[in-house]
């Protein structure tokens, strides 16, 4: 066997692999250039329009019906019934009692303090009763002291009249004394009525009895005195 016959195989096998290469590679550089040709899919641009939103529909107005004028029936005037007095329902006037006697009206004190005499009653007319004489403070025999003036009031210049509205007993005392006007200074309004508590005062007298009565008494404090 000759060295030829051996080597001949071996070339036909490597032509044969050398051919299915060359294949492959022309196949290959067929294939891109179609690819490239169709090329990737562009991806879609999308826009969303907005639609404008329907304008609603406008509402019916339905006016409510106008109420009806109601009727307004009138009664008819009941009769009216004459009303009959009854002697037994008619009041008797009470009988007017007598006047009940006004306090006198007492002068303002001096400026030392010293109480003013008492303006007496008027005189009553024939037919009614015994007048009321008002009570007096400022007999001699009553020795009633004056206020003292506060020193504090004094020291601060404190000056004016309080007027007192005093309830005389019978036998004389003073049962109450209040403060008709005041001269502005509560220590001035005390001291007057503190000292005319303790005054011993002449009664009232109607007729020949002694009657508790009102009266009114003045006290002045002033520094010029």
């Amino acid at each position: 066997m000759n060295m030829h016959d051996q080597d001949g195989p071996n070339w036909r096998a490597l032509l044969l692999v050398a051919g299915l290469h060359l294949l492959v590679a022309v196949l290959l550089l067929s294939i891109k250039p179609v690819a490239d040709a169709i090329g990737l899919p562009q991806p879609l641009m999308v826009s969303l329009l907005t639609m404008p939103a329907p304008e609603p529909a406008p509402q019916q107005v339905t006016e409510p019906p106008k109420p009806l004028p109601a009727s307004v029936h009138k009664a008819p005037p009941l009769p009216v019934r004459p009303q009959t007095l009854l002697a037994s329902q008619t009041e008797t006037p009470a009988p007017a009692s007598a006047p009940a006697p006004v306090p006198a009206e007492v002068p303002a004190a001096s400026s030392d303090a010293r109480p003013a005499a008492v303006a007496a009653a008027p005189a009553s007319s024939a037919g009614e009763p015994a007048p009321v004489s008002a009570p007096r403070f400022d007999a001699d025999y009553l020795d009633n002291p004056a206020p003292a003036y506060p020193p504090l009031s004094r020291k601060l210049g404190e000056q004016g009249q309080v007027l007192l509205h005093v309830f005389v007993a019978a036998d004389g005392h003073a049962g109450k004394v209040d403060i008709r006007d005041s001269s502005g200074f509560e220590r001035l309004d005390r001291a007057a009525r503190d000292a005319v508590q303790r005054w011993r005062f002449t009664p009232a007298r109607q007729g020949d009895k002694t009657v508790a009565a009102w009266v009114l008494v003045p006290i002045s404090f002033s520094l010029r005195s």
